[in-house]
């Protein structure tokens, strides 16, 4: 009986993996705390200001 605990060597084996019961649990949430992270980080930047973003001014029309 042979039972292979060593680490996937490929990308179907790393798949196989980390779909098992245990691991599965880590994987997700790892992968909420990324998306966390991203939108978080997203959420801070200030966007650029240009000179022309802002409307023109409002007159009064000229009747």
């Amino acid at each position: 009986m042979t039972d292979d605990k060593s680490p996937p060597r490929t990308l179907k084996g790393l798949i196989r993996w980390a779909m098992t019961p245990p691991q599965a649990w880590g994987v997700y949430l790892l992968a909420l705390l990324l998306v966390w992270l991203v939108s978080f980080y997203a959420g801070t930047l200030k966007p650029k200001k240009t000179p022309d973003a802002s409307p023109p001014p409002v007159t009064a029309p000229k009747s």
